[in-house]
């Protein structure tokens, strides 16, 4: 990738709702001026979101279009890297990573739609890995602190037991804040794709849909509440389960199974213990609200104190073979669909461009491009925390 391109960083889709917050993210980061340019449809739209989040008036403006190939062509050869929000990217993202892979250029996204990735995996790893392109999927909320979080604790496992787990839990212990409009928008179009083709159903049903050539073993499906015994509480389905377990089996084929061929690992969400626990695990399992078309559109989201009062506090435990266990706690500042996710993404596309990787061109998780660079990145400018529970050194 040569050094002579215009732009280190694009970030496409500033003028939307998560695209803007990184826009804004960057804008007010030390150390990013003069290196990036804000992408989308309409320059009038770009123009007036870069007066209104204070970015420098010398921002460039670049036009581009997921209906216009050429524009997205041009996109990634003038761009060292593109960060896209434009979602639902199964729908408005195919494009983009055709050009990227093409060209040489390193991507990043916010996706959460596996049937997707899988198809992109498919079409364009080989040319990835000839052009150096380093593309990382899921780099927001889905799925940056699950897929960092179940790495944390294994490198932690293995420093005190002398071994990595064969079987993780992660449990989202506390968390507020809304998902995104553009999570419930990839959500209905992943279930409309599903519903034309039985070969999309099959990809979600697998939870190694995203480690081709291998399959790993029977996994907890995680659908129905029920008592954890391990950690003493109900838990219920976390909707966000579906992509970061795969995220995970993806990061462990990558990195070669570190965590073992055997692997096991879930995700639930704390209800509590008792009677009250097990009534409020029986109400997230039947709330249906975000593929009711009551939640945030794409292009809406909460406002700047709903943001900044949000939180998320993630515990994973490491199980070994002996019973002995391990557990890490990952934490973020802001609500997870927004405030913490523009924040991630845009120091996912610094650390691919900044901290001197060798993670060769290919397509990727954020656990298996980035790893440790990336956790020492979010502690320090993004809000994230990863910690031993029982007080260790992290």
């Amino acid at each position: 990738m040569t050094d002579a391109r215009p732009y280190d960083i694009a970030v496409y889709g500033a003028s939307g709702f998560t695209g803007r917050l990184v826009a804004q993210y960057l804008a007010h980061r030390p150390g990013t001026r003069g290196r990036w340019a804000m992408a989308g449809r309409s320059l009038d739209k770009l123009a007036t979101v870069r007066d209104e989040i204070g970015a420098p008036a010398d921002v460039p403006l670049v036009a581009a279009d997921a209906s216009d190939p050429a524009s997205l062509e041009r996109l990634a050869r003038t761009s060292r890297l593109v960060l896209t929000t434009v979602g639902p990217y199964q729908l408005y993202g195919s494009g983009l990573v055709a050009a990227c892979a093409a060209a040489g250029t390193d991507y990043v996204d916010l996706c959460g739609e596996p049937a997707w990735m899988r198809e992109m995996i498919d079409a364009h790893e080989a040319r990835a890995r000839d052009s150096g392109a380093r593309i990382v999927f899921s780099c927001g909320f889905d799925s940056i602190p699950f897929d960092l979080g179940v790495w944390f604790v294994q490198q932690a496992a293995l420093e005190r037991f002398g071994a990595t787990a064969p079987r993780v839990k992660g449990r989202v212990r506390r968390m507020k804040g809304r998902f995104s409009g553009g999570t419930a928008a990839s959500l209905k179009a992943t279930m409309a794709a599903a519903a034309r083709d039985p070969r999309v159903l099959e990809l979600l049903k697998n939870p190694f849909s995203l480690t081709p050539g291998f399959e790993g073993p029977a996994q907890p499906h995680g659908m129905k509440p029920m008592y954890d015994e391990g950690i003493g509480s109900w838990v219920a389905p976390f909707i966000m389960a579906p992509i970061n377990t795969r995220n995970v089996h993806r990061s462990n084929l990558l990195l070669g199974h570190p965590y073992g061929r055997g692997f096991v690992y879930d995700e639930m969400f704390v209800t509590g213990p008792g009677e009250k626990g097990e009534a409020a695990a029986n109400a997230v399992a039947a709330d249906r609200s975000m593929a009711s078309g009551d939640g945030p559109k794409p292009g809406e989201g909460p406002s700047r104190e709903e943001r900044e009062s949000g939180y998320y506090d993630l515990m994973f435990v490491a199980e070994m073979p002996d019973g002995r266990s391990l557990r890490a706690v990952v934490t973020g500042d802001r609500d997870p669909g927004y405030g913490s996710t523009s924040k991630m993404i845009a120091e996912a596309a610094l650390c691919l461009l900044d901290d001197g990787l060798a993670t060769a061109g290919g397509i990727w998780t954020p656990a298996s491009a980035m790893g440790a660079a990336l956790v020492a990145r979010l502690c320090a400018n993004a809000g994230l925390a990863f910690r031993i529970e029982d007080g260790a050194p992290a």
